[in-house]
């Protein structure tokens, strides 16, 4: 008997073309239509409508009523973190027209990742917080989580992002993700989003609409060259 849980179930949902579609493109945290969602995968909105439901009643998606539309959400951080690495590992994607190599380019350039910064953009902040020695890369070679060292409690809380965790948290402040595009770390957990929000809030960085790619704007390519060397 098979007392292991059943990964089949999962695997399935995820395996169609289209439900992996609406999967990814929800990795940003934010909850879409299901017409925006069958425009992306160009499917129609019947079909759309059947796929979500199994994502519903798989526990994969969360779906929220609103007048006539139904908006669907990644149903929490485990399933980003389950599409992101499965995306890592995945082969390359075979690019067949000029707007999927322009879209490609943008996404793997700068990218949301579920409240935190991916991409290009993503890897070279990561490394240049562990360059200025305001995180640390614990030693042991399959930790989880970088660590914040007495410098960039300094430096984090100077730029305006308060580190304080609330009592009994148990949520990862400076965590590790496998970037997809560039099979390099760049910084999650709750650190993660915190920077993202910063960026955002001092304008040097700016999420396209309809679309999980970011710029990086001229006060931001500035900010980001004096604050921490990183040329864009």
């Amino acid at each position: 008997m098979n007392v292991y849980p059943n990964i089949t179930v999962i695997a399935s949902l995820i395996a169609d073309p289209s439900r992996a579609i609406f999967l990814s493109s929800l990795l940003d945290g934010r909850a879409l239509p299901a017409g925006e969602l069958a425009h992306m995968a160009s499917v129609t909105p019947q079909t759309a409508s059947s796929h979500l439901a199994k994502l519903v009643e798989g526990g994969l998606l969360e779906v929220e009523q609103q007048g006539r539309h139904r908006y669907y959400r990644l149903a929490n951080k485990e399933i980003a973190n389950l599409i992101e690495s499965m995306a890592s590992i995945a082969p390359p994607v075979q690019i067949r027209s000029l707007k999927q190599s322009d879209q490609l380019q943008q996404l793997s350039h700068a990218r949301t990742c579920y409240g935190h910064l991916a991409g290009k953009l993503g890897i070279s902040l990561c490394e240049a917080l562990v360059q200025k020695g305001y995180l640390s890369d614990p030693e042991e070679a399959h930790s989880k989580d970088y660590q914040v060292t007495e410098k960039g409690i300094q430096w984090f809380t100077t730029f305006g992002i308060e580190l304080q965790m609330k009592p009994g948290s148990r949520r990862a402040i400076a965590r590790k993700c496998l970037d997809w595009s560039e099979r390099r770390h760049h910084l999650s957990g709750m650190l993660g989003e915190q920077l993202r929000h910063r960026l955002a809030e001092l304008d040097w960085i700016r999420q396209k609409t309809g679309s999980r790619s970011v710029e990086v704007t001229e006060a931001g390519k500035k900010g980001l060259y004096e604050m921490l060397s990183i040329s864009l």
